[in-house]
């Protein structure tokens, strides 16, 4: 199994992410038709075997990888132009890690699970959040 990591460009907050969920597809005329939230980005991953039903994507919002959602799938996708781009098809839900700084990069990368942030529980207190927002950005986690 492995992940991915991407930047969540031009979104500032988890509840800004969750806003869009619902838009997304509809930006590029992507319609599964089922209750996924779609992603498109330009380079097909060369291990989806590894990804599909098994991996996240953990998303990097404003220097910090906050929240990641099931991968359920990769498609091919090739625009009116000839473009080809790989739509990244998740599971709606995301759920909260405690952040982890993360530096900017183009693309996305490929995380291992051993690296991945753990994800917070959804009885955590909303502080523990910022707690370890904050400790994350101090370098003590």
């Amino acid at each position: 199994m492995i992940h991915m990591v991407k930047l969540c460009v031009g979104v500032s907050s988890f509840e800004e992410l969750e806003s869009y969920r619902d838009e997304r597809a509809h930006w590029w005329g992507a319609d599964y038709g089922e209750d996924v939230h779609v992603h498109r980005t330009r380079m097909m991953p060369k291990r989806v075997e590894e990804m599909e039903g098994k991996g996240s994507i953990y998303w990097v919002i404003a220097g910090s990888i906050v929240c990641r959602q099931v991968i359920q799938r990769l498609a091919p996708y090739t625009d009116a132009e000839g473009k080809n781009y790989c739509d990244i098809i998740m599971s709606r839900e995301l759920v909260r890690t405690i952040p982890y700084p993360k530096r900017p990069f183009q693309g996305w990368r490929y995380l291992e699970p051993k690296d991945a942030p753990p994800d917070i529980a959804a009885n955590d207190a909303e502080n523990s959040i910022e707690i370890a927002a904050e400790l994350a950005r101090l370098g003590l986690l």
